[in-house]
């Protein structure tokens, strides 16, 4: 894989520190730089009253529409309830082989499950949707493998049983070279 710059783009109040941990990760398993930026853009037009929700697949546009990043990898990353028409909810999504993904922490949290607030377990679970929404965007497709980051999540315990780094056949792909068009 050809490292390139991941541009995190902050598109509501995150602590520095919190973006900053995640990126360490990012750096690591992508091997590829990391800059953090913060968006302002307004994003009530993507609010569904009756749902009560953000529509997703609208704001991954947004965030492909950010100028001025080259071909650099850009993950938008979201505080809000997010949706897209077919599914309840969802953490995030990628673009498949694409440059975009979007990564709310809304669902992430122990409190919205009833449960204390725990900023370590929120921090991993993040770093875990992060990391596979990129993969996306790399090409890579959800994996079979248990603790593969890649696996699907449909549910917060899904995420929490993955590990945080991608799996030794999905690394393969990662690392392979697309192949040369003549």
């Amino acid at each position: 894989m050809n490292a390139q710059t991941i541009t995190i783009l902050s598109f509501g109040h995150f602590e520095k520190s919190f973006l900053e941990k995640v990126s360490e990760v990012v750096i690591h398993e992508f091997n590829s730089s990391v800059i953090i930026r913060e968006a302002h853009v307004d994003i009530s037009e993507f609010y569904d009253p009756i749902r009560r929700q953000y529509n997703g697949n609208k704001l991954l546009k947004v965030v492909d529409n950010q100028t001025g990043y080259g071909n650099s990898k850009i993950i938008g990353v979201f505080i809000v309830d997010l949706y897209i028409p077919i599914l309840t909810f969802i953490f995030g999504q990628g673009q498949l082989g694409g440059q975009s993904a979007v990564a709310s922490k809304y669902r992430l949290s122990n409190e919205s499950y009833g449960m204390p607030a725990d900023e370590n377990l929120l921090l991993q679970r993040f770093t875990k949707e992060v990391i596979h929404e990129l993969g996306h965007t790399f090409g890579l497709i959800h994996c079979h493998t248990p603790a593969c980051v890649m696996r699907s999540s449909t549910y917060v315990e899904d995420i929490d049983q993955k590990e945080v780094n991608i799996c030794n056949l999905c690394r393969a792909q990662l690392e392979k070279e697309p192949p040369v068009s003549e």
